[in-house]
């Protein structure tokens, strides 16, 4: 399994790199203008975001948008001690946030409000490398989402933003792995089937 894990995030990442910066950045802006569009987004008052890194999904003008609307953004920070993530509120990109771990902006500690209780969150923008249209889920390998969410005692929505070279047909999963909901492209609204 762990191969085929290995293999279809190999060609996927391949994929994502070859897409050129304005593609990206033309992609990133129809995603995030449908994320704000979707009705679980409008309904939520605390969102977890992330901050973006590589080929990703650029998401900064998403969280920008989050933070102009009045919402309350939540944005993670590798905690290196205990292999989870740290849940932090973020009321401003520019001062509130710095270069962490594999080059991903972060909430620096000293100057952002740690989240007391998960339950706050109502909304979940997950990242990931692939995905596939049953919600299936592909990360980076370290787990770090599906250990976050496995802590969640309620079910915010769960949704990722993805570009279109990123889905594929299925992912192998694995009793920890958790589905999305919504899968959120450059050129389409994905609903998936909940379990």
């Amino acid at each position: 399994m762990l191969t085929m894990k290995q293999t279809i995030r190999k060609n996927i990442l391949a994929l994502r790199e070859q897409l050129s910066p304005d593609a990206r950045a033309a992609y990133s802006a129809a995603i995030s203008a449908r994320l704000l569009r979707l009705p679980e987004y409008r309904q939520a008052d605390t969102v977890l975001g992330y901050m973006n890194f590589g080929t990703e999904f650029a998401s900064g003008l998403w969280a920008a948008q989050v933070l102009a609307e009045g919402k309350h953004l939540v944005l993670p920070r590798v905690n290196h001690h205990t292999s989870r993530l740290d849940l932090y509120r973020v009321e401003d990109l520019e001062s509130q946030l710095a270069t962490g771990l594999w080059g991903i902006r972060e909430p620096i500690a000293e100057r952002c409000e740690r989240l007391g209780g998960l339950n706050e969150v109502e909304f979940v923008l997950l990242p990931g490398v692939a995905f596939a249209r049953d919600g299936a889920r592909l990360g980076y390998g370290k787990g770090f989402y599906d250990r976050l969410l496995a802590q969640m005692t309620h079910r915010p929505a769960l949704v990722a933003a993805a570009f279109a070279v990123q889905i594929v047909e299925q992912i192998p999963q694995e009793a920890t792995d958790i589905k999305v909901e919504w899968i959120i492209t450059e050129q389409e609204t994905i609903f998936c089937l909940p379990p």
